[in-house]
């Protein structure tokens, strides 16, 4: 049931912050409407998270950035195989980067920063989630 919990609230928290995110490109895009958007696809994905967590906890005595690092590249991994997933079951993937340095429309490492700073993110939360008194 925790495990549940956690993959709902990892996976809500990930669409929220990319609805913030997009919302914020389009800003600095010159849309003052700041039109944000997710695709509902993305709440299991984002949910996986919970299956990170016995890595946050091993990666504890690292330093941050080697933590950063190791998240960035299995979250690409992630992001990569559920693209590959949802265009072998959808016929697409929902999301396509098409910029020069995207893999196969699937990731980019243009991406890199943001993916590194959600990794140590969620590490965040997983401690604060532990930190509960709550079973959450």
């Amino acid at each position: 049931m925790k495990t549940l919990k956690r993959f709902f609230i990892y996976g809500i928290i990930g669409l929220v912050l990319e609805v913030i995110y997009t919302g914020l490109a389009s800003l600095l895009k010159g849309d003052l409407s700041m039109p944000g958007f997710t695709f509902l696809v993305m709440l299991p994905i984002y949910g996986l998270a919970v299956f990170l967590e016995p890595l946050h906890t091993r990666l504890q005595p690292q330093p941050w950035w080697i933590r950063g690092l190791i998240y960035l590249v299995t979250i690409w991994g992630i992001e990569y195989s559920s693209g590959l997933i949802l265009t072998g079951c959808l016929g697409h993937c929902p999301w396509h980067y098409s910029d020069p340095l995207n893999v196969n429309g699937y990731i980019t490492l243009r991406m890199a920063p943001e993916w590194f700073l959600a990794g140590l993110g969620f590490e965040a939360l997983h401690g604060f989630l532990d930190s509960l008194p709550l079973v959450i």
